[in-house]
């Protein structure tokens, strides 16, 4: 059986962060970070929120309220996932020391879209934003 090489900036379907207890705990007692349109909680990784155990896992929401159309909230939600699924080897192999790269592979994460005046920001935007914010967690 041949298996499927990973590459670097791939988010494997096993990444996301689905189950509903998992989720409520990550809220109950996370950290957050907040940034311009973007607010990341995190907390740590329990062993059960991803198959393999050795990584934490990661979430991605947008509310209603802020962006009204299913179609909107959908294209904020692909462009959160590609511009993390960008910026993610950077996060492990940028600057970062050795610890605090191991560190982000350790926790749980949600990335939550708290809007900006009626403009959807682009995906440079996105990626800048979760670096900054993928850079605050690592160091608080």
């Amino acid at each position: 059986m041949n298996k499927v090489k990973a590459h670097n900036q791939s988010l494997r379907k096993r990444e996301i962060l689905r189950k509903k207890n998992l989720i409520s705990r990550l809220f109950r007692i996370g950290k957050s970070v907040k940034g311009d349109f973007l607010t990341v909680v995190y907390a740590a990784s329990l062993p059960e929120s991803s198959c393999s155990g050795e990584s934490g896992s990661i979430l991605f929401a947008v509310s209603k309220k802020t962006v009204p159309s299913a179609v909107g909230r959908n294209r904020v939600k692909r462009m959160m996932r590609e511009a993390y699924r960008l910026e993610k080897p950077f996060s492990v192999n940028g600057d970062e020391p050795a610890v605090a790269a191991s560190e982000i592979h350790r926790r749980d994460m949600a990335v939550v879209y708290k809007g900006r005046k009626n403009t959807i920001p682009d995906l440079e935007a996105f990626r800048l934003e979760i670096r900054r914010l993928i850079r605050r967690m690592i160091t608080s």
